[in-house]
């Protein structure tokens, strides 16, 4: 039995023209949940007289007990989403229906399988607004004061759409400022289409998100590696990808060789060193 709840909707912001941030509030009060969680939004759909639902993952982390929040595409082609479509015509005070979080694959890890605390460094990759859970997750560890080394890797097509590029990029600064004992985060973006007349004030990595895995021909060290300062392997890190099915392929099959599995495919001692979501 699915349980739902009604929201309003308390905060828009439109970041471009399908691209747009979302915060829900629910009419009974804030559900208990876990960073890194979806849910399902429902909205009538008038041509098809019906609720249609489907799922987000949540861009808030479970400290935050105000509002949900989300960071949506408008997918057009080939088809418009039906749901997506009908979020980006809402205005605050408009009502939806949400379902209960859920979701375990992006779940964050805290303890390892022999039951110690889990304090390898994390690597959160999102592909598009595969960002979303990695919001949360960096609001979680800032706000939870957890010294674990955090680094968000942002893929885009476009400039405009590194989404949450202020947030990400002062959670950084606030790094530098009080010292990586106190609060370790670095974010770096990526653009896949840097050669197009809008990108053309981009200066930063380019390629898709999963080319930061990429081991240089002269040093064999990747961009996340020298980044870092050393060599990525599952004992000093664990990797979170959200994103296109391409995208996580992508980065498996860069750090497949260096002993990394999936929590799908743990070795026998029950160690794994990726989580994954996709969606497509």
């Amino acid at each position: 039995m699915v349980t739902e709840m009604k929201a309003k909707v308390v905060y828009r912001e439109l970041l471009k023209e399908d691209l747009v941030i979302i915060r829900l509030v629910p009419e009974k009060g804030m559900p208990e949940y876990k960073t890194g969680q979806f849910l399902t939004i429902g909205l009538p759909i008038p041509a098809e007289k019906k609720v249609v639902r489907r799922a987000y993952s949540i861009a808030s982390h479970a400290e935050n007990r105000d509002y949900f929040e989300f960071v949506i595409r408008w997918v057009r082609k080939p088809l418009p989403g039906r749901v997506t479509t009908e979020l980006f015509y809402l205005s605050v005070g408009d009502e939806v229906s949400l379902g209960d979080p859920t979701g375990a694959a992006l779940q964050i890890s805290d303890k390892l399988p022999n039951g110690q605390k889990d304090n390898r460094r994390i690597i959160c990759v999102g592909g598009g607004t595969g960002l979303a859970p990695f919001i949360a997750f960096a609001k979680h560890f800032h706000d939870t004061n957890d010294k674990r080394e955090v680094v968000i890797l942002h893929g885009a097509s476009y400039v405009d759409e590194l989404s949450y590029k202020r947030l990400l990029t002062d959670l950084e600064l606030e790094s530098e400022k009080k010292g990586r004992d106190k609060w370790n985060f670095r974010y770096r973006a990526a653009i896949s289409r840097p050669k197009e007349f809008f990108n053309r004030s981009w200066n930063g990595h380019v390629g898709r998100v999963e080319s930061f895995f990429k081991p240089d021909k002269k040093s064999g060290l990747s961009p996340v590696e020298e980044m870092v300062g050393e060599e990525l392997t599952p004992d000093n890190t664990i990797i979170y990808i959200c994103g296109y099915q391409g995208t996580i392929d992508g980065v498996i099959e860069h750090l497949g060789p260096k002993g990394f599995v999936t929590e799908h495919e743990k070795k026998p001692d029950g160690s794994f060193g990726i989580k994954f979501e996709s969606y497509g």
